[in-house]
């Protein structure tokens, strides 16, 4: 079934939290916070490792690279004019006054937005989505899965109960994208991908600065950056080859 991996993937992140919110309730503050400084620390690492494939790869050309960095400011100015990141913290206050209670000063919202990010701008979402659409096969979803559901036990028990709502953010990104390789049979080729992770990475860059509280980047707005990455690329290349030849 196509959304074996997808279903799996939002019943670890929901047992993840679970464990989280228990294990965060008898845990000082200190702690917490060490947690989250941990795990902003650690989302740099694989933002900027993913991020720099657009460099260090010798195959990838200067136009790509343009294309990936057209792409992300485009993306960027699509995401801000349709206010992205405002309608999603939205969603995260609502969830919070309905969920939460008025009286309870929590990070509900801050733990939606900032797993659902993290859970769902991956390479392994796009590519192990597309594989379990394909071919049915959740090896790479099940691997994603497991990291889920560990960085949800510590988001949950740093952030609080938003983190249940990420689950939800899993299956509305993955759910389609497996749906649609079911569908018409459609894979990507390796640049796309290439641009796909690059723009991913830079990201959870983003991410990671939250997280430690540098600075408190709009990250939702840059998400259109994921599909325009690809499409600039391929530009990149076709006037590349116009030019050449």
């Amino acid at each position: 079934m196509f959304l074996t991996g997808t279903i799996l993937n939002v019943v670890a992140v929901l047992i993840g939290a679970t464990i989280g919110m228990l294990v965060g309730a008898r845990m000082p503050q200190r702690m917490q916070q060490s947690i989250t400084d941990g795990l902003g620390l650690f989302t740099l690492v694989i933002g900027a490792s993913l991020a720099l494939q657009l460099f260090l790869d010798p195959t990838v050309t200067t136009g790509q690279q343009l294309g990936v960095l057209a792409g992300l400011l485009v993306g960027i100015m699509v995401g801000e004019a349709l206010r992205l990141s405002d309608r999603l913290d939205a969603v995260g206050a609502w969830a919070q006054r309905r969920l939460a209670g008025d009286d309870e000063q929590s990070r509900f919202s801050e733990g939606f937005v900032t797993a659902s990010l993290v859970f769902c701008v991956g390479p392994l979402t796009i590519l192990g989505s597309i594989q379990n659409g394909l071919t049915g096969d959740f090896q790479l979803l099940a691997v994603k899965s497991l990291l889920d559901g560990v960085a949800s036990i510590a988001f949950a028990a740093a952030l609080g109960a938003g983190v249940y709502l990420s689950g939800g953010t899993v299956f509305v990104v993955q759910a389609p994208i497996a749906a649609v390789a079911w569908l018409v049979g459609a894979g990507l080729d390796p640049v796309s991908v290439m641009a796909i992770t690059s723009a991913g990475g830079v990201l959870l860059l983003g991410v990671g600065l939250r997280l430690l509280e540098i600075r408190r980047v709009r990250l939702v707005s840059f998400l259109p950056a994921l599909l325009l990455a690809p499409v600039f690329v391929g530009l990149a290349d076709g006037l590349t080859e116009m030019l050449g030849g």
